[in-house]
């Protein structure tokens, strides 16, 4: 009896938990593994947000030295709608489903998301007349003053390098003129160029591609392909001949190594097909590599409904995503496999819906410093 009085006054009291710091007990729960620790998320609804926690991430990023995993922590597809106020459902692109947790901002945070890149945010506070950079997982964030007032603005782009520095590029017009204004995260200031009118078209959901140095766009018809340096705010008209018959184009790139293009082709404004090109930098041409299938791309583009304005494309860890504001759905293309597919709706999307469907590349970093 005395033993068994002894086990049990060594054994540690449940409520404990509730007592823990909970910067403890996000450092004693990452020491689980991932499997264990997404099964033990249903037990808890605090659980459920320490999978983005630092001490978590630091260990199962494929980055880490101490990570045991053979595959890399999961990359999102992040939904921004206007029915989901200040929450985003994320698509896990690893494991190809939705996941139950959606990535819940701070009050304190505005509600209008515009671009990410490598594990940034980047959001508008109109009121404060302010960007906003946040590390979500990092739970950082940096407020960016407009750099004149007022200040209309479009064709926002975040652009990250691998100095742990980023660039804010955006474009705004006062009267006939154009300007465009970088923010280098590194000098904590704002540098002002010449615009470049041609670019002030109706699409304003396609961000620029940055390539080799360049960030580059399409103009409208007839389309031209246009590249302004990030650092000396000097435009050139690039040399690449882009193909015949085009009905809508949109350019992604893979970061620093791949230009690709999406285009429609047709005639008098209609798509009758969709085809991915390849620019080939030492011919300066444009190859074709794939069309699409033609129900797929049936689907597509009724999904538009000739509304070439909304679709938009961005490049997410091997995968090339075309996107339509009005649709909630997104047609990916398998860079290594080459194949195409749907992901599939969002499960807690109501059945009616309205325009408003903004995609983005989240991929978790827990070191990118805002």
């Amino acid at each position: 009896m005395e033993n068994k009085k002894m086990v049990l006054s060594k054994q540690m009291d449940p409520k404990i938990w509730s007592k823990l710091p909970e910067d403890v007990l996000e450092y004693l729960l990452s020491f689980l593994p991932l499997k264990t620790f997404v099964k033990l998320r249903s037990t808890c609804k605090h659980f459920k947000t320490l999978l983005f926690s630092p001490p978590f991430m630091s260990k199962h990023s494929p980055n880490s030295s101490n990570s045991s995993n053979s595959t890399p922590f999961s990359s999102f597809f992040l939904l921004s709608h206007p029915q989901f106020p200040k929450q985003y459902p994320l698509f896990d692109t690893v494991h190809n489903n939705w996941r139950n947790l959606s990535l819940c901002i701070s009050p304190a945070l505005p509600s209008l998301l515009l671009s990410s890149s490598n594990g940034l945010l980047c959001f508008t506070r109109p009121s404060s007349n302010s960007f906003i950079i946040t590390n979500v997982l990092a739970r950082s964030s940096k407020v960016v003053k407009f750099p004149t007032l007022p200040f209309a603005f479009e064709s926002l782009t975040l652009i990250t390098s691998s100095n742990n520095g980023y660039k804010l590029f955006v474009m705004s017009t006062f009267g006939s003129s154009s300007q465009v204004f970088v923010y280098d995260s590194l000098v904590h200031s704002w540098s002002q160029f010449r615009g470049f009118d041609l670019i002030l078209n109706e699409n304003h959901h396609q961000e620029g591609v940055f390539h080799k140095g360049y960030l580059y766009f399409i103009t409208p018809e007839p389309y031209v392909i246009v590249c302004v340096d990030l650092g000396t705010g000097e435009w050139q008209r690039s040399n690449f001949e882009l193909p015949n018959e085009l009905t809508f184009a949109r350019l992604v790139g893979d970061g620093d190594k791949k230009l690709y293009l999406i285009s429609g082709n047709g005639s008098n404004g209609i798509s009758r097909s969709m085809k991915l090109w390849e620019l080939d930098e030492n011919s300066k041409i444009w190859v074709e590599v794939e069309n699409v299938p033609e129900l797929i791309c049936r689907k597509f583009l009724s999904v538009c409904y000739h509304n070439y304005e909304h679709v938009y494309c961005f490049w997410h860890k091997g995968l090339i995503c075309v996107c339509c504001y009005s649709w909630p759905e997104i047609l990916y293309y398998k860079v290594a496999r080459r194949t195409w597919h749907w992901l599939p709706k969002c499960p807690s999307l109501p059945d009616k819906w309205s325009c408003g469907f903004r995609w983005f590349s989240f991929v978790p970093e827990l070191y990118a410093f805002v």
